[in-house]
């Protein structure tokens, strides 16, 4: 085979199927065969060309099981053969100051997997080994895919605060982010309070582990927090600042509001509700690619699945539009084997 299929997006909301000629792998890079990747939302930064520069060619996806097949020079850790995931992350560079510091996430040379370099959509794909992720041989490509951006996210952010076990924890928004909180909070031993719009979603919260349920339309989701005593953490995963703002009151002293849903909106805060209870407000981007081995071992051993929609190959077009209408439950996963 001296060809593989890709799905390259340029402009504004135009995949187009092309082949494209395999090559070697860089030195420091691996090839993969792809069995599967997971389609998220960060996908509409290629799909929409809300990118630098949209007329260059780039392939959507960054939730990606695959098979390595290929090593470059200075690979030692890698074989033909071994099971990967490629998340967001590209791979870190070793070498500017963050990631001397340590702090692989926010390395200021890593590219960004279906962003800014190629990604899943596509029956091979390349990446920094240092970006890989090792994946149990018993969990299937289907489900690892989302629980490597979508499950990662929310694993590291719900590790952000103080939250003891038994604390309250409260995860906004049950879809593609949220109802994967809510079974990590769930295993971590918190006491967890879903908040969404609306009642639909009860049920179904409460057998992914809430305690509590808050529906935001009838009620003020940071005061009914704050009956409940206020929670350490706040894992926000919505796509609307304006539903997080009343957020904040529901913390509890020293609580931290962790915000994981890109917005188009912004969020505004009363100073005040920051100072008296010494609360905060962050962000969380993702994790490293050790931290993910470290998410999915813990997914496996507490039985965490990412509710997943399983489409062709060759429907990443319509796979992608199903993710956007937001009618999926929750996640949509290519099957690329298909």
């Amino acid at each position: 085979m001296s060809t593989y299929r890709a799905f390259e997006a340029t402009g504004t909301h135009n995949l187009r199927l092309v082949e494209r000629e395999l090559i070697d792998p860089a030195p420091g890079h691996v090839r993969l065969r792809v069995e599967a990747c997971g389609v998220c939302h960060t996908d509409v930064l290629a799909v929409e060309g809300l990118r630098a520069d949209p007329s260059r060619p780039i392939v959507p996806g960054h939730e990606i099981v695959g098979v390595v097949d290929a090593v470059g020079t200075g690979v030692t850790a890698w074989r033909p053969g071994d099971r990967a995931g490629v998340g967001f992350l590209n791979g870190q560079c070793w070498e500017c100051e963050s990631c001397r510091r340590g702090d692989f996430v926010n390395c200021s040379n890593q590219e960004q997997t279906g962003t800014t370099i190629d990604g899943g959509y596509a029956e091979v794909v390349y990446a920094r080994s240092s970006g890989l992720v090792r994946l149990p041989e018993s969990l299937s490509a289907i489900d690892a895919a989302p629980l490597l951006c979508a499950g990662l996210t929310t694993f590291t952010a719900l590790q952000q605060g103080r939250a003891r076990a038994g604390a309250l924890v409260a995860v906004q928004g049950i879809g593609g982010l949220g109802h994967l909180a809510l079974q990590y909070a769930r295993s971590l031993g918190h006491r967890v309070a879903a908040v969404a719009r609306g009642t639909e979603k009860e049920a179904y919260a409460r057998q992914l582990g809430a305690d509590e349920y808050i529906d935001s339309d009838s009620t003020d989701p940071g005061a009914a927090l704050s009956e409940l005593g206020g929670a350490s953490v706040i894992v926000a995963t919505s796509s609307s600042g304006s539903s997080m703002n009343p957020l904040v009151r529901g913390l509890a002293p020293n609580g931290r509001l962790v915000v994981v849903g890109a917005t188009p909106d912004p969020m505004t805060v009363a100073t005040t509700d920051l100072i008296f209870g010494t609360r905060s407000i962050t962000g969380n981007l993702t994790g490293s690619s050790i931290e993910n081995e470290d998410n999915l071992a813990f997914a496996l051993a507490h039985d965490i699945h990412p509710s997943v929609e399983v489409m062709p190959f060759t429907g990443a077009l319509e796979a992608y539009e199903r993710m956007l209408s937001g009618k999926a439950r929750f996640r949509v996963v290519l099957d690329v084997t298909s």
